[in-house]
């Protein structure tokens, strides 16, 4: 049997590890209950199995339809995402909402293959300026906007 879509081929047991995963890691820690009494685990477990199922479909596809070639991976953009996301929660106590957005966009930005200082600045601006809107006064989340020593 031959993959004639290796793109369909990953994506499918990509879904169908995961699904997997999240079925048996909420069937094994949580109650299932029953379709009229749902346990805390039955969501997750029929979300996994259908996850799963969709991922089977996909991967049966990539032996029966052509398709794409997988492209070179690059582990740089997906390092430096993980990591601004880490220290935007670590930073957020500590620097306030200003402080930490900045540093989930900056370190966010330097993943990219190409990375323009002004660029980069508008849109901390622009997501500064909307975080704010959104999160502190529309929905009033007791978010610091500032550093603990300029509070």
């Amino acid at each position: 049997m031959r993959i004639k879509s290796p793109k369909d081929f990953w994506a499918g047991l990509m879904f169908l590890a995961v699904g997997i995963f999240v079925a048996a890691w909420a069937a094994m820690h949580y109650q299932m209950g029953t379709a009229v009494r749902m346990g805390p685990a039955y969501f997750p477990a029929v979300l996994g199995g259908l996850q799963a199922v969709l991922g089977l479909a996909i991967l049966a596809g990539s032996f029966a339809l052509e398709g794409p070639k997988v492209e070179r991976f690059y582990f740089r953009p997906l390092v430096m995402i993980t990591l601004a996301c880490v220290l935007y929660g670590y930073a957020m106590k500590p620097l306030g909402l200003v402080g930490a957005t900045a540093v989930l966009v900056y370190v966010s930005a330097a993943g990219g293959h190409e990375f323009n200082w002004k660029e980069v600045t508008i849109l901390y601006i622009a997501m500064i300026l909307m975080s704010v809107l959104v999160f502190v006064k529309a929905l009033a989340l007791p978010f610091p906007l500032w550093p603990d020593a300029l509070s």
